[in-house]
């Protein structure tokens, strides 16, 4: 099937008609079936991961952390989870910038541990390599070379319907509740989640670009079963006006000056409209939970991104070391986080 899929995009290679027409037809499937495999996922989990007995859940979900063994020295209060965006292929694909900027924070705050396994676009947290009957196409998509390396929109259109379905009011709160599963089952296995603690966690979601709507999808959930103080970094993300904005303490979006994707979804969704004052996104912004910050002269992705590594002009400071100084002074100002 691989080599099938790598001949109908060198058919198509010479004529941008048909591969307009062929990225189209994609993008029309891709959409009809994209709630498919969420709607599998929820069939599978039952009543009780729907969240109808919420104490049972969080039972479920924790686990008993008595016989598991703590690997880091410092007292752990703190998660800080990265969600990244949609051109990814799997939770293990950081950049190296994305790597750099999350071991740096370990560092700066050992009180807190890093989730970095959280595949954003699929319910079951499964990467596009683990889908047995797309996954030549997305393996393909990926790796391919030359002129082929252009597939690699196939993948993001695919990862585009996942962000649609988290912001879909049909669909969207069951893809959410189990994105927020895999966050809580990940948290756990990076670190046992204490059960019983006099002070909330600090539960630190940074999503990047279509990581940022699914961070505030799971919100709601994270919040009914963790005592923790959730706070959502969107880093250049986009995301409608209405998920998770009543449950969140605080959202904090940075946006590069030389970025232009991340206006998109301020001009879509209606409820980030300002005169539109009673959607939930307005009332955090009038309440002071949501706040707007310059981050530096990045673009959306790629060595100028948030997590690129080229050097900003002539400085010694890369990309990616602006965004983390932007995150970590804000870290160093939110209680009890340092």
């Amino acid at each position: 099937m691989l080599k099938f899929i790598q001949w109908i995009l060198l058919r198509v290679k010479d004529d941008t008609l048909k591969l307009l027409i062929l990225a189209g037809v994609i993008l029309l499937a891709s959409g009809i079936f994209a709630p498919v495999g969420t709607l599998v996922w929820w069939v599978r989990q039952g009543a009780e991961s729907l969240g109808l007995n919420t104490n049972q859940k969080t039972k479920n979900l924790l686990g008993d952390n008595s016989s598991r063994r703590v690997t880091k020295g410092a007292k752990i209060d703190c998660y800080i989870v990265f969600l990244p965006g949609v051109g990814d292929f799997s939770a293990n694909e950081l950049t190296p910038g994305e790597e750099f900027f999350l071991n740096r924070l370990e560092q700066l705050y050992p009180n807190c541990v890093t989730v970095r396994d959280v595949f954003p676009y699929s319910a079951a947290n499964e990467s596009l390599g683990g889908q047995r009957l797309l996954a030549p196409l997305w393996r393909a998509a990926e790796k391919g070379d030359g002129w082929l390396k252009n597939a690699d929109i196939l993948i993001k259109i695919r990862n585009l319907w996942r962000f649609a379905i988290s912001a879909d009011e049909r669909y969207g709160s069951v893809y959410n509740l189990g994105i927020a599963e895999a966050i809580v089952d990940r948290m756990n296995a990076a670190h046992p989640i204490p059960q019983s603690h006099p002070q909330p966690l600090k539960l630190i979601l940074i999503g990047t670009s279509g990581g940022a709507q699914v961070a505030l999808g799971a919100v709601s959930y994270l919040n009914q079963w963790l005592n923790a103080q959730i706070i959502v970094f969107s880093v250049g993300g986009c995301f409608d006006g209405n998920t998770g904005f009543e449950e969140v303490d605080h959202v904090y979006h940075l946006q590069g000056r030389q970025d232009r994707v991340e206006d998109i979804t301020s001009i879509v969704f209606a409820s980030r409209w300002y005169w539109i004052v009673g959607s939930p996104f307005n009332q955090a912004r009038l309440q002071g939970r949501y706040t707007v910050m310059t981050s530096g002269p990045h673009a959306h992705d790629g060595p100028k991104g948030y997590f690129g590594t080229a050097f900003v002009g002539e400085s010694k400071t890369t990309y990616v070391e602006l965004t983390l100084q932007k995150i970590s002074d804000i870290l160093n100002k939110v209680k009890n986080v340092k």
